[in-house]
């Protein structure tokens, strides 16, 4: 038989391992929720800058859809229908000085980028509109500038897209846009 001391402390230890207990269980829950679908359209930063340690002179800011036996064009980012260029949010870019984006000059600044995608051309776009969710809301009169990229192919099937840099002369870059073999090159130029 326990004396009411032993009887009190044996209670305190049944509390405390039942809250154990059910902490691991809830936590468990809820740390599966608060991770499921990480791997869906994780975000991504992509950098241009002109040499290795230089300042950016442009930074976008990306969702990372996956392919997952889809076709582009069809089931992903339709042919002929304004797309946010990437998942979730549309895509942000940021030019830290003025830039020549294809034949048309940025203000420094930073812009929500859209794409008409299309089998032999894609249009580039570049609205004012920031923190939209795809692109749902896209309104044409707040497009900072239009232009048209030619696309190509590439060798390699990317499953997530992806945007990265490449060498485009001396005074610029191209932002390379890639999901499965499609390439869409877009052309970047500055007086630095």
């Amino acid at each position: 038989m326990f004396n009411q001391q032993q009887t009190t402390t044996l209670m305190k230890k049944t509390i405390i391992a039942s809250l154990f207990v059910l902490t691991m269980i809830f936590g468990a829950e809820l740390q599966a929720q608060k991770f499921s679908g990480l791997d869906k359209s994780p975000a991504d930063i992509a950098y241009f800058r002109p040499e290795k340690n230089a300042a950016p002179l442009v930074k976008v800011l990306y969702s990372r859809p996956q392919l997952k036996d889809r076709t582009i064009g069809i089931d992903l980012a339709p042919y002929g229908d304004v797309w946010r260029t990437g998942a979730n949010e549309a895509t942000e870019i940021k030019f830290y000085q003025n830039t020549v984006f294809g034949d048309k000059t940025i203000t420094a600044g930073t812009y929500s980028l859209f794409s008409i995608p299309g089998k032999d051309q894609w249009t580039i776009i570049l609205s004012k509109d920031l923190d939209v969710w795809g692109a749902y809301s896209y309104n044409p009169a707040n497009d900072v500038a239009r232009i048209t990229v030619k696309p190509t192919t590439g060798e390699e099937s990317l499953e997530a897209f992806s945007i990265t840099f490449a060498p485009n002369g001396d005074t610029g870059t191209q932002m390379v846009l890639g999901w499965d073999t499609v390439r869409v090159p877009i052309p970047l130029s500055y007086n630095y």
